[in-house]
């Protein structure tokens, strides 16, 4: 074995000597209390129908698009999708990027520049993080939600300055106070970004945000919103000005130096937000939400308070927390434990994820077992 071999040998075996070795797996339990799929969009016969019958209207659909969206891989389509779903969030424009991970990244690492400032919530994903870490410019976090510790990164920084935070947030299904970090940024003259991966479908006019519902569109420099989550499809958008969207079809490396998303994946995105722009889903997903936290605040667990489709019941230490998965598991509940260093060590939690197709006969049932860990 090599000396590369030698370390990647290293580092796995000091993983699993520590509990934390991640493994790939195949789960099919009857009760989903897992995925980000909360509208039920990735399993939903109807949004298949409907992109069966806008794929056969689209003349000329390739299995793949042939180039990056700069040389062979544009369609007439994916504009007319990307200015749709502007529409729909309230905002001026947007361009798609393959997946969030690559839109954060393009976003981050192209905008920002030596000299300026990027200050961000220090409980932003890794693709935010990853993101701001191949910018030249300075880089601090705030403590979570905290306005004051905002206010003093705010009060420091030169140059142009970007505050990133997410609208809900992956792991707590907590909310950003997103009017106040607003009022702070239009005082210090901070670019708001705002990642809503986790509140498009949940919150919002038929589930267009978090940032709409507050009516914050036009003071919000830029926002992510995916498609892999309440939208069932996959990829992701940008939203901003035409100036943005300019830019980052010039700038982004992570949109310019890779090959497009094929036409059938834009047709299958336009088809989910056809569908969310229709119902009243996002209505749906609040009823259980609204059920589950009713019951939970009848046992005695600590909780992180969330109005959103993600709740946690935290413990303390990895060993618990799989512990407890495993025993919700065998009753069929597809729960997942959230280990450090996912999770700050002593944040080690179960993470409960509700969907429109959870039945409230599902959620007593769940809450009913989660009894026995008090």
């Amino acid at each position: 074995m090599n000396e590369a071999e030698n370390f990647l040998e290293s580092k796995l075996k000091e993983r699993t000597a520590n509990g934390l070795l991640r493994k790939l797996a195949s789960t099919s339990l009857p009760f989903d209390f897992c995925s980000n799929d909360y509208l039920g969009f990735a399993k939903s016969d109807t949004l298949k129908n409907l992109i069966q019958h806008q794929s056969a209207k689209i003349a000329g659909l390739n299995n793949g698009s042939g180039g990056s969206r700069l040389l062979s891989g544009n369609h007439p389509y994916t504009e007319q999708t990307e200015q749709f779903i502007a529409n729909f969030h309230h905002a001026q424009s947007g361009l798609i990027f393959n997946s969030g991970y690559d839109a954060n990244v393009g976003l981050l690492s192209s905008i920002p520049q030596r000299g300026d400032t990027i200050i961000t919530d220090e409980l932003i994903h890794a693709s935010l993080i990853d993101g701001a870490r191949l910018s030249y410019a300075e880089r601090f976090k705030f403590k979570h939600n905290d306005l004051i510790d905002l206010e003093h990164k705010l009060k420091n920084a030169k140059g142009i300055k970007y505050v990133v935070v997410e609208s809900v947030y992956s792991m707590d299904g907590d909310l950003a106070p997103l009017i106040e970090i607003s009022n702070l940024c239009e005082k210090f003259g901070a670019n708001l970004i705002v990642d809503e991966a986790h509140a498009t479908g949940i919150f919002g006019e038929n589930g267009n945000g978090l940032v709409a519902q507050l009516e914050l569109q036009n003071k919000v420099f830029a926002r992510i919103v995916t498609f892999g989550k309440a939208m069932g499809t996959h990829g992701a958008i940008i939203l901003g000005s035409e100036t943005l969207r300019n830019y980052l079809v010039n700038f982004a490396r992570s949109f310019i130096y890779t090959t497009a998303a094929p036409l059938h994946n834009i047709v299958a995105v336009n088809c989910a937000y056809q569908l969310l722009s229709n119902g009243d889903f996002h209505v749906q997903i609040q009823e259980k939400i609204k059920l589950y936290n009713q019951l939970i605040t009848e046992i005695n667990l600590p909780t992180v308070k969330s109005e959103s489709a993600i709740q946690t019941i935290l413990f303390l230490g990895n060993e618990k927390a799989k512990g407890a998965a495993q025993q919700l598991q065998k009753k069929g509940f597809d729960v997942k434990a959230i280990l450090s260093p996912t999770v700050a060590e002593g944040k080690e939690r179960l993470r409960i994820c509700l969907h429109i197709y959870n039945t409230d006969q599902e959620i007593k049932n769940l809450v009913n077992e989660l009894k026995s860990f008090q």
